[in-house]
């Protein structure tokens, strides 16, 4: 089934999250075996991202995972989603992202972000503070500098093999991300299907304040968010379950769990600060069979302009989550007959 929505480039971010009962290992090796599969499916991009010290997520060093997948995959492109740069050092970020592009050229991108660790103890391991988001700005100049000499900031310092290549940057934006990019001349990552209109505002002012850059020449956005697809409308929503539980229980808990069945989690007694939470987290999502999850999509695409969309889906059955990546992709003309 092909719609008009045939011309879309559609994305994937993986979060490598764990499910109850396995191993962090078992995550990652799934997080690779899911890149192939996407790739297979027709996806554009493969992205990883970055958390530290999460019970639920097993992905915490998106460049080693990175060259994982990009060894394992031969057409997709394949980057981070993000690095969260305020984290690391931007030579040290360089010279990861050089070596990655030199293994796998015109494969490579190198998505950043702004956030830091969210609790004292792992801001503490990683030696930073709260306010290192504050520097962003700062270091992404750094970092872009180390690729191209013209624009260095640190002129006796050589990041090989950095030095020279072409790898196209993106700005994932939180708080004042979308300046920054637009400042920047950098290609905008920006989530918020919760809260549209701030997100629509985020990306006017983003393509207001656009300088070209020899990265990009116009302003280009992808928007990320969870899109769930399944024959049915029920089995569609079920697949949001997990994902928004464990959500839920983070924002009551203070800790993000690994993702639950969703029998099990439909069968527990919550809370009424609980069920808030849980009702709150399974909002501002698209999920419905394939008709109309590619509908509401394009109306998205419509609606913000976007040139790309980073579907960042999750949930604990890893079979349905494939199904809903294939359907998908069918939906909007990726990919044809892949049953």
């Amino acid at each position: 089934m092909t719609t008009a929505t045939s011309a879309l480039r559609l994305s994937v971010l993986d979060r490598s999250r764990i499910r109850q009962g396995q191993p962090p290992a078992q995550a990652l090796r799934e997080t690779v075996a899911f890149a192939q599969q996407t790739e297979r499916f027709g996806y554009h991009r493969f992205w990883v991202s970055e958390h530290h010290g999460v019970p639920g997520v097993a992905g915490s060093a998106p460049t080693v995972l990175a060259a994982a997948v990009a060894a394992a995959t031969s057409r997709i492109r394949v980057g981070t989603g993000g690095v969260m740069l305020p984290n690391h050092q931007p030579m040290i970020v360089a010279e990861q992202f050089g070596v990655l592009a030199a293994l796998f050229p015109d494969r490579i991108d190198m998505g950043l972000g702004r956030s830091v660790a969210f609790t004292d103890g792992v801001r503490r391991a990683l030696g930073r503070e709260k306010d290192a988001a504050d520097h962003f700005a700062e270091q992404l100049t750094e970092l872009l500098g180390y690729f191209d000499t013209a624009r260095s900031t640190h002129p006796e310092v050589h990041a090989r093999p950095a030095e020279g290549l072409q790898v196209p940057a993106f700005v994932l934006a939180t708080g004042a991300g979308a300046d920054i990019a637009a400042e920047a001349g950098l290609p905008l990552v920006i989530g918020g299907l919760r809260g549209e209109k701030a997100m629509l505002t985020a990306i006017d002012r983003y393509r207001d304040r656009f300088r070209p850059s020899p990265q990009a020449a116009a302003p280009y956005v992808v928007v990320s968010g969870t899109v769930a697809v399944a024959e049915t409308t029920a089995a569609a929503q079920d697949l949001l379950v997990s994902e928004a539980w464990s959500s839920a229980y983070a924002r009551t808990h203070g800790e993000f769990p690994p993702l639950a069945p969703v029998a099990e989690i439909l069968a527990r007694e919550l809370s009424p600060r609980e069920r808030a939470a849980y009702q709150q987290a399974l909002d501002g999502h698209i999920a419905g069979t394939p008709t109309q999850a590619a509908a509401a999509l394009g109306a998205l695409m419509r609606r913000t302009g976007a040139d790309e969309f980073l579907v960042t889906t999750s949930t604990y059955d890893r079979t349905a989550l494939l199904d809903s990546y294939r359907l998908l992709a069918q939906a909007v003309g990726l990919a044809q007959d892949l049953t």
